[in-house]
């Protein structure tokens, strides 16, 4: 039988709806729509001063929502480089090349199959994008990995 269970990852966002943090099915990882929120839910990337003047960086908003993934991943065994498909929701197509520049950073024409789309809004409006991915988990057959699981 397959296995088939939830992830929910301590120290990270509590997701905002009753779903996980990523669904493990056989050896897939399914990573549900990842943002830039924190543990506390303020939002990395997105500043408001006194006045309540807002910056949003996606820059940084893209990096902190790469590194959740990072941490979903490493609750499910496994790493960014286990990752074979990402879909990217940007709410302004303006940020794509920002965007665009920091997954640069993380991957190269070896990583993810990925697709970017417009959408009209996020959950929260400081977000200005959020990512879903899938990954597969790195083979548990090796003579090593079954030492290791004795």
């Amino acid at each position: 039988m397959t296995e088939s269970r939830g992830i929910l990852v301590e120290g990270k966002a509590t997701p905002r709806g009753r779903f996980p943090h990523a669904k493990l099915s056989g050896d897939l990882v399914f990573v549900s729509g990842t943002s830039s929120r924190r543990p506390d839910n303020t939002i990395a990337g997105a500043e408001v001063d006194e006045f309540g003047a807002t910056r949003l960086d996606v820059a940084v908003q893209t990096r902190a929502v790469i590194e959740n993934i990072r941490a979903v991943l490493a609750a499910a065994g496994c790493d960014l480089d286990d990752l074979v498909q990402a879909t990217t929701f940007l709410v302004d197509m303006n940020d794509f090349a920002p965007y665009n520049a920091v997954w640069a950073e993380y991957f190269d024409e070896q990583g993810p199959a990925r697709t970017t789309v417009a959408v009209h809004a996020l959950p929260h409006p400081h977000l200005r994008l959020e990512i879903q991915a899938i990954a597969r988990r790195p083979d548990r057959t090796t003579p090593a990995t079954l030492e290791e699981e004795k």
